[in-house]
């Protein structure tokens, strides 16, 4: 396990940031290196999307965060199974020796950029990292499946903190790469560009360390990879740090990067929108909202403006949608828990998963045949109308509401916020064999 880049301190009471080889594709045995890019595995719109990145290129990254079988032993396997051929093919291959990785992604005005590293995953991550929303359980152990089976990191999370905003420490080694030729430069079919550098210098790696060692963060996407991440680091335990102490990660400083939070919708499979309105029963206003549908999130942006608001589409409401607002402060009284802080007991997640899902709908949340989570708002309208389900569109929730009840210590219902841009899969992995 490489140590370049860590202090000798002990007692380190923040990140613990490290150079790692990064696997990375050849681009002599690839169409384009947007061709074999994926979006992160939750964000993979299935089937359609899933289908489309995999005729993009017989080599797209989605064969190995996303394989295609029918059990779960076989899927496993068969991600091992092919990155074990293309790492021996040379269709993959790991960097000459361990770096840092400035990541940038640029779209329009929108600019992010980064440090990807393998993370320590110490017992004092407990207050360092900060989860805001909860996990579901047949997630992790879909991902651990995976993880395990690979032996790799297969895409970064990616956490936040929050700098000075100004180009010091580890901002400024990063603003300093970034006037060089970069590694690797693609655009992705969604418009984004996207440049790597390998940062192998040990000063500039020891002052991005110093610079992280005494911040914490939040997990802005990932929770369920961090929650693989500190399974799995629970599996393999050994005297001296190993591979599966550390976790693949991608570090933003918000203050000199604001990212863009978005809503996560809901799609109730197996309610129909008309079932699914008769059941509101004066619990909340309801309202037509004529489309399309970028007006109709308008009017949604509107209402949750003054309160919890949702917008609901399905069969048979062609461009019409439906608006819910103004619920029944006696039902919320009944319905939410009054254990948590005022910020918590107001948000839309929470009165979509208590009181809408729990008690109007009587739908089980952890329930992957009932409720299905797409961040894609056109996408998840035409699939419920499609199959006669039900769209539950969400309005974002603001980046201080979630970092405040972070650092209190309290999660969000699960899948309450999308944070992004994301950083593209495939670009750079990290093999736990390679450490």
């Amino acid at each position: 396990m490489n140590t370049a880049g860590r202090t000798a301190q002990t007692g380190n009471h923040g990140l613990d940031l490290i150079p790692f080889r990064g696997v990375r594709y050849v681009p002599e045995r690839i169409g384009s290196l947007a061709a074999v890019t994926s979006p992160p595995y939750d964000v993979v719109v299935r089937p359609d999307g899933l289908l489309h990145l995999e005729s993009a290129d017989p080599y797209n990254i989605v064969r190995l965060i996303l394989p295609q079988a029918t059990e779960p032993d076989a899927r496993n396997a068969q991600a091992a199974s092919t990155l074990h051929r293309w790492l021996t093919e040379g269709v993959l291959a790991p960097d000459p020796e361990p770096a840092l990785y400035v990541y940038e992604q640029r779209n329009g005005d929108m600019l992010q950029r980064g440090i990807i590293g393998a993370l320590h995953l110490s017992e004092a991550a407990e207050g360092i990292v900060l989860p805001h929303e909860g996990v579901m359980p047949h997630v992790v152990e879909d991902r651990a499946g995976v993880m395990r089976a690979t032996e790799a990191n297969l895409e970064p999370l990616l956490l936040t903190y929050r700098g000075n905003g100004e180009a010091t420490g580890a901002t400024a080694v990063i603003e300093r790469t970034v006037q060089s030729p970069p590694l690797l430069s693609t655009t992705t079919e969604d418009g984004y560009s996207h440049r790597l550098w390998a940062l192998t210098d040990p000063s500039d790696v020891g002052r991005i360390h110093d610079d992280l060692a005494a911040r914490q963060a939040l997990i802005a996407d990932g929770h369920h990879r961090w929650a693989t991440y500190l399974r799995l680091r629970t599996e393999h335990t050994a005297p001296t740090p190993s591979p599966w102490d550390y976790g693949l990660v991608l570090l933003v400083d918000t203050a000199r990067y604001p990212l863009r939070v978005r809503a996560i919708h809901r799609l109730l499979n197996r309610l129909p929108l008309d079932r699914a309105l008769a059941m509101i029963d004066g619990s909340f206003r309801v309202r037509e909202i004529a489309g399309p549908l970028p007006h109709a999130m308008d009017a949604l942006a509107e209402a949750a403006a003054r309160g919890n608001a949702f917008l609901l589409a399905g069969a048979g409401s062609s461009d019409t949608y439906h608006l819910l607002d103004r619920p029944d402060p006696a039902l919320l009284a009944r319905t939410i828990r009054t254990d948590r802080p005022e910020p918590w007991r107001t948000l839309d997640a929470t009165v979509l998963h208590a009181t809408l899902l729990g008690h109007v709908w009587r739908i089980p949340e952890d329930s992957p045949a009932d409720v299905a989570y797409i961040h894609d708002t056109e996408a998840t309208v035409d699939k419920a109308r499609r199959d006669d389900g039900t769209a539950v569109l969400m309005h974002p929730v603001r980046e201080d509401v979630v970092r405040e009840l972070a650092q209190q210590g309290v999660t969000m219902p699960r899948k309450s916020t999308s944070f992004g841009p994301k950083p593209a899969t495939g670009l750079v992995l990290r093999t736990l064999t390679d450490d």
